[in-house]
C-alpha cells in the first residue's frame, strides 16, 4: 500500500544512501533536455523564416509541427524504434523530444517576425541592408522575446516529457518516478518530481536571465511604462 505504515511519506535515508544514482538520472535528464532543445532550436530557426517569408510554406510546416506534437510519446517510440534502429536507444529519445519542441518554437518564432513593425523593416532597407542582413540585424532581434517565450515553454515541456522515456530505458529522473510505483515506495516519486520540477524551474530562470541580456530595449521600455 503506497501509503502503509511500512511506507513513509518520504525517507531521507533513501536520498543519502541512493545519491549517486539520483545524480546520474539527474545528470542524464539534463543531457537528454539540453540536447532537445538545442536541435529543436536550430531547426526551428530556419523553418520559422521559410514560413514566415513564403506563406506557401507556413502550413505544411505548421502541419508537421502540429502531427509531431499531437502523437502519444509511447506510440512514436515505438514508430521510430525500426528506424533508429533500437526503441530504447538515446536516437529514439532525442527525435521523440525535438519532435514535441518545433510546434512551440516555430510557432513563437513565426509570431515574433509578424510582430516586428513594417517602419523598423522599412528604415533598414532604406538604410541600404540586403533582405538577409535585415534578417539578421533587425528582424530576428525584434523577435527575440517572442522567441525566448518559445523557449521557455518548450524546454519546461521537454523537461517534463524526459519523464517519459523512462518507459523505453532512459528518462532520468524518470526512472525514480517508474522505481517508486513499481516497488510502491514514495520516496523515490517524490524525489523524481521534486528534482524534476526544480530543474524546470532553474532552466526558466537561466532563460529569464538570458533574455534580459539579449533584449535589454525590451526591460528599459518595461520600466519606463512603470515610470509613466
Amino acid at each position: 500500500m503506497l501509503f502503509g505504515t511500512g511506507n513513509p511519506f518520504f525517507r531521507w535515508s533513501y536520498v543519502t544512501s541512493q545519491w549517486s544514482e539520483i545524480q546520474g538520472d539527474l545528470v542524464q535528464h539534463i543531457k537528454l533536455s539540453l540536447i532537445a532543445v538545442a536541435i529543436g532550436t536550430a531547426i526551428s530557426i530556419p523553418l520559422s523564416v521559410l514560413a514566415w517569408r513564403y506563406r506557401v510554406v507556413r502550413t505544411p510546416v505548421f502541419g508537421v509541427a502540429s502531427a509531431l506534437y499531437i502523437i502519444p510519446s509511447l506510440a512514436l517510440f515505438v514508430f521510430l524504434g525500426p528506424i533508429t534502429g533500437f526503441v530504447a536507444s538515446y536516437e529514439t529519445a532525442e527525435i521523440a523530444l525535438v519532435g514535441y519542441t518545433l510546434l512551440i518554437l516555430v510557432w513563437n518564432t513565426v509570431a515574433g517576425l509578424d510582430a516586428v513593425p513594417a517602419d523598423a523593416r522599412e528604415a533598414a532597407i532604406a538604410l541600404g541592408y540586403s533582405p538577409t542582413a535585415a534578417l539578421v540585424r533587425v528582424d530576428l532581434p525584434l523577435a527575440l522575446p517572442y522567441i525566448f517565450a518559445g523557449l521557455r515553454v518548450a524546454t519546461a515541456t521537454v523537461i517534463g516529457l524526459v519523464t517519459v522515456t523512462a518507459l523505453i530505458g532512459l528518462g532520468g529522473l524518470g526512472q525514480q518516478i517508474t522505481y517508486g510505483f513499481t516497488i510502491g515506495y514514495n520516496t523515490p516519486i517524490i524525489v523524481g518530481l521534486v528534482f524534476s520540477i526544480a530543474l524546470a524551474a532553474a532552466f526558466d530562470l537561466l532563460l529569464v536571465g538570458a533574455q534580459r541580456l539579449a533584449v535589454p530595449w525590451s526591460r528599459t521600455r518595461r520600466q519606463s511604462k512603470g515610470a509613466n
